[in-house]
């Protein structure tokens, strides 16, 4: 699916309006929304996440949760990794071309020229849809950070979580885990439940100073909530009782974590979930670019027996989780290969990838936004990376000697750029 010409015309248009793409505030949005009318005020129960890592592997288990139970589910996660549609999800069905640019028409023309950014624009188009069509609960991904991120303008959550924190956007957030985590922690609100999974413990406590100053209960793993691995998927355990679940469908050990906070913070909503739904949500849930196989033109590149495999890791936090997974994919080789933003970290997201690659190779693809140049992520490998330079490039000069795997990493951006190239679409 692509994003019709005429809504991407109409963010260009709004990208003059305000030349920064990122300006952590609400009161542009808090502006906007109150000459619409106010929707954010008239959405159903919101689940607000926010987090480093797993916001939105958290976001995908709620929604699949919340449809299993019956729930009709909205959802805003971003960034996209193809079309602006996937950012907003209404009742189930991700928006079309017609209605995201029929919106965006409206909230332009109500806007009426004054400094907005992009962001914020179609953060107030989702709230317009979400309040205009009926559901019965609303996922919120966080888009930065969490204080001053446009999301924030809600007032009354029925839950609140905060996955994974680890070092990332530290310009803008903090150059500490602990100044990061108390721009996340911005989102507790009084007397909302906020649930939290393993975090450093200097992290779990600023989360939790911040919530006894908020009055805000924190739930935290391994206290208030348990989740475990198990011969047969997961044991969960909170104060309403004890729950023996499948495997979640998501890969990855990182994704025990996120299934568990996603159990806990519907569980302490008080939304009406029962326990089969829970199991059904999990074993069916859904999120691309996060440890998934590919199956279509970039892995016929590769011989049958081969693996190829795509994830938007791209932190040092991702870097970690994805050498965590790579311990179980020991019977073959796994050839990396990375392309990365600029300003990230990617000395630390490759540091504990390198042990567990055959080979390493540095890439950028045509149309990835911000790409860091190959020489870049060669040099942040110390020399270990060779030059792709791009992805179908590096497929066609990896070494054919036995099967193996290959898993492609680094950037959302770039993951968007192999889901359209998989599709054949470029």
């Amino acid at each position: 699916m692509t994003t019709s010409g005429r809504a991407e015309d109409i963010i260009e248009r709004l990208h003059g309006l305000y030349p920064k793409l990122i300006d952590l505030s609400l009161e542009r949005l808090q502006r906007l929304l109150a000459a619409l009318g106010n929707p954010e005020r008239a959405l159903p129960p919101i689940v607000h996440v926010a987090g480093t890592n797993g916001k939105g592997s958290t976001c995908a288990f709620l929604r699949a949760i919340g449809e299993a139970a019956g729930m009709r589910v909205h959802v805003y996660t971003s960034p996209h990794l193809v079309s602006f549609n996937e950012r907003i999800r209404l009742a189930g069905t991700l928006v079309t071309d017609a209605a995201l640019a029929k919106t965006l028409a409206e909230v332009e023309r109500v806007n009426a020229g004054q400094p907005i950014t992009v962001f914020e624009v179609l953060m107030a188009a989702a709230f317009v849809l979400f309040a205009r069509v009926p559901a019965d609960l609303c996922v919120l991904e966080v888009g930065l950070g969490g204080r001053a991120d446009a999301t924030n303008v809600i007032v009354a959550p029925v839950a609140t979580a905060i996955t994974s924190i680890s070092m990332d956007h530290k310009e803008m957030l903090g150059d500490t885990l602990v100044k990061i985590a108390s721009e996340k922690a911005g989102i507790m609100k009084p007397g909302i439940p906020v649930i939290t999974g393993l975090q450093p413990e200097d992290v779990l406590e600023a989360l939790e100073a911040h919530a006894a100053r908020t009055g805000a209960p924190l739930l935290a793993r391994n206290r208030d909530w348990s989740v475990t691995r198990t011969a047969t998927g997961l044991a969960y355990q909170d104060a309403r009782g004890a729950l023996d679940l499948p495997p979640p469908a998501l890969l990855g050990p990182h994704q025990t974590d996120n299934a568990g906070i996603a159990i806990a913070a519907l569980r302490a909503s008080g939304l009406p979930i029962a326990d089969a739904a829970i199991a059904r949500g999990l074993a069916t849930a859904e999120w691309p670019a996060r440890l998934q196989r590919l199956t279509g033109t970039l892995a016929r590149l590769l011989p049958e027996t081969w693996e190829l495999w795509l994830d938007g890791g791209h932190n040092p936090g991702g870097g970690a989780a994805l050498a965590e997974h790579a311990t179980t994919w020991a019977d073959r080789p796994l050839h990396l290969i990375v392309g990365m933003k600029q300003a990230k970290d990617s000395a630390e997201f490759l540091r504990p990838l390198i042990p567990h690659a055959a080979t390493l190779w540095a890439v950028s693809e045509p149309g990835q936004h911000l790409a860091l140049p190959v020489e870049a992520i060669i040099a942040a490998s110390g020399g270990v990376a060779r030059p792709g330079p791009t992805i179908r490039a590096a497929i066609t000069a990896l070494p054919r000697d036995r099967p193996a795997r290959v898993l492609i990493c680094g950037s959302l951006y770039l993951a968007g750029e192999v889901l359209k190239a998989d599709a054949g679409a470029v």
